[in-house]
Formats: structure tokens, C-alpha cells, sequence
């Protein structure tokens, strides 16, 4: 039988690797392995215990949720034939601005690391000591804020916010445009209780458990986005080499986000099938209580926080347009591009 209990520091163990993770001059976690496979942090026994977790779960009929990016109802923003008319015209900043700010952003995911998660056997009716729901408090929130922002215990190792420093790095150089306006926070913003039934505590965990896990689905386009334009022979023809290893160190974050998925996913599907106490001494099926929030959740950051997303980029990229000689003529040219799907 596979094993569903786990102590925090089996969930924080690393492979040994054969050799570490050094890239364009950034000290990085992760290492490869010997025969030269990027392998990430903390994933020797987390992934096992986030499969074993799944199994357990949908051999007692209740699948895992959809947490692909065919949830998503708008495609990257701008496309890839957008993005390579920029970068032909020279303009480059929108690019390095989205590689900023999301290397920004990973990094405030270390606040996980400080996050003193209730254990959630207090709200459920059911044994959760050998799920994933089980084990948020013993290692998985602090693990992957470890993978965003850096492990507070070994300081010295870049985290993803390093990662995506030093593809933008090798894209562009460094310091090649100015440091971009970083927004507060990518979360669906407080509408007030959403839960009711819960104590206040575990609601807004729950609630930020889904708002993480919509981000990570929305950070796999842009993962598909960026290696396919870094790769894009004509849209980096100087930097070929580098832009290569752009890709490659794109891809290895993508590697490290895979397990965030899987966790958070199992994590939000666990929850469907529990039986949670209500504040008023009754229970609520977690169906109930999950998935209309859930649904909700899917809805702002896939249609709406895209739509308010695409707005400022593109007013952004039209200032730059217009600003060149018949850039009224480019502009539209570039508009001309957009596939973006209309969906509701």
C-alpha cells in the first residue's frame, strides 16, 4: 500500500544531485542529476505523497478537479504573432516588464513560509491525517513558498524570482530597460465572507488555496508563451545561445510549478468530498460549500482579471507604438493580431 503519512521533513527532502543549478551568474536551487535531468527541490517525497493522495481520492469516486489551462478562456495577451511584430520593431519592453513582474511576484510567494496554517482536522468531520489537506500544516506551504521566493534556511540558493531574473537576463541583458510597476497582487481581491459557514481563519485559507492554484494554471500559458517565443529563431537572431537557455531555465521553473498543481489541486478536490462543521454546531458537504466559490474563482481570473490585464498592457504597448514614425499605422497593424477568444 503506498504510504499517506508524511513528517515535514520527509516532505522537505531533496534528491542528492550530481551537480547544482548555476545559470547566467545566479546561484540557483534545484540541481541535475547524473545523468544531467533538472530535478527540483523538496520533490523526492512530495510528489509520491501528492500521487499517492490523488490515487486515494479518486479510487473512492471523487475525481480531481480540472486545474489545466483549458480553464482559461483568453490566450496569452499579446499572442505569439503580436509579441514577434514587437520585438521586430524593436520593442522588447513588454516582454521584459511581464518577466519582471512575474519574477517579482514569485518572490512574495515566500510569505507561504511564514504562513501558520490551522490544521483543518479541526473543521472536518472526516480522518484528514492521511490526505494532502492533512498535511498543509506539515510542510507542503512552506515548501512551495520555498520554490517562489527562496528557503529562508539557505538563503544563498535563488528561488523562482531568481529564475525568472535570469531568463529575462540572458533574453535581454541585464538592466536593458527600467524596472517595471509591479501590482499589488494578481488574487481575486476580498469581496467579503464567501464562507460564512466556516470560522473566518480557514475560509480565507481556503480561498487563497484557490486563488494560488488559479495563478499557477494561468502561469503554465504563460510557460507555453515564453519558450515558444525564446525559441523563436527570428524573434532573438542575435542571442540565439541565450535565448535557448532562457527557454531551458523557463522550463525548469515549469518543472518546479508541477508539483504546486498537484498539491493545490488535490488539496481544493479533497475538500469537495469532506463533510465540514459549520459555526452554528451543524455541517455542509464540501460539494456544497467548494463548488460554487470554485467556480467563481475560475470565472475572475480567467475572464476577468485577463480582460483588465490585456487593457493596460495594450494601452502600454500603444503609447510605444504611436510614439515611432506611422506608429498609428503599426498599431493597428499590430491590433490586427489578436485572436483572443470571445468566450463569456
Amino acid at each position: 500500500m503506498a504510504k499517506l503519512s508524511y513528517t515535514r521533513d520527509e516532505l522537505m527532502a531533496s534528491h542528492d544531485y550530481a551537480r547544482p543549478h548555476e545559470r547566467a551568474g545566479y546561484k540557483l536551487h534545484g540541481g541535475f542529476l547524473a545523468d544531467g535531468t533538472y530535478e527540483s527541490p523538496r520533490v523526492l517525497n512530495r510528489w509520491p505523497a501528492v500521487k499517492a493522495w490523488q490515487e486515494q481520492l479518486t479510487a473512492k469516486g471523487w475525481p480531481l478537479i480540472d486545474a489545466t489551462v483549458q480553464l482559461l478562456k483568453r490566450g496569452n495577451y499579446p499572442n505569439i504573432p503580436q509579441e514577434r511584430f514587437l520585438l521586430g520593431h524593436g520593442i522588447g519592453q513588454p516582454l521584459w516588464n511581464s518577466l519582471t513582474i512575474t519574477g517579482v511576484i514569485e518572490a512574495k510567494g515566500r510569505v507561504l513560509c511564514d504562513l501558520e496554517a490551522p490544521d483543518f482536522q479541526q473543521i472536518i468531520v472526516e480522518d484528514i491525517s492521511q490526505t494532502c489537506t492533512g498535511h498543509l500544516h506539515k510542510g507542503l506551504l512552506y515548501a512551495h513558498g520555498a520554490d517562489e521566493g527562496g528557503d529562508p534556511a539557505a538563503p544563498e540558493f535563488g528561488a523562482h524570482d531568481a529564475m525568472w531574473f535570469a531568463a529575462r537576463d540572458l533574453l535581454f541583458g541585464a538592466d536593458a530597460y527600467p524596472l517595471p510597476e509591479v501590482p499589488e497582487s494578481i488574487s481575486r481581491p476580498d469581496t467579503g465572507r464567501l464562507m460564512p459557514q466556516l470560522p473566518a481563519g480557514f475560509e480565507q485559507l481556503i480561498l487563497m488555496l484557490m486563488n494560488v492554484l488559479m495563478i499557477e494554471v494561468r502561469a503554465e500559458s504563460f510557460f507555453s508563451f515564453c519558450c515558444e517565443i525564446m525559441r523563436d529563431k527570428d524573434a532573438f537572431a542575435g542571442r540565439r545561445e541565450q535565448a535557448e537557455e532562457a527557454a531551458s531555465m523557463v522550463e525548469r521553473i515549469r518543472i518546479d510549478e508541477a508539483i504546486h498543481v498537484g498539491y493545490l489541486q488535490t488539496t481544493v478536490s479533497e475538500m469537495r468530498s469532506f463533510t465540514f462543521k459549520t459555526v452554528d454546531g451543524g455541517t455542509i458537504s464540501g460539494k456544497d460549500l467548494i463548488d460554487p466559490i470554485w467556480e467563481g474563482m475560475v470565472h475572475w481570473h480567467a475572464v476577468t482579471q485577463a480582460d483588465f490585464s490585456k487593457e493596460q498592457t495594450r494601452d502600454t504597448i500603444r503609447a510605444q507604438l504611436e510614439a515611432m514614425p506611422n506608429g498609428g499605422k503599426l498599431f493597428a497593424e499590430f491590433d490586427a493580431m489578436d485572436d483572443v477568444a470571445k468566450a463569456a
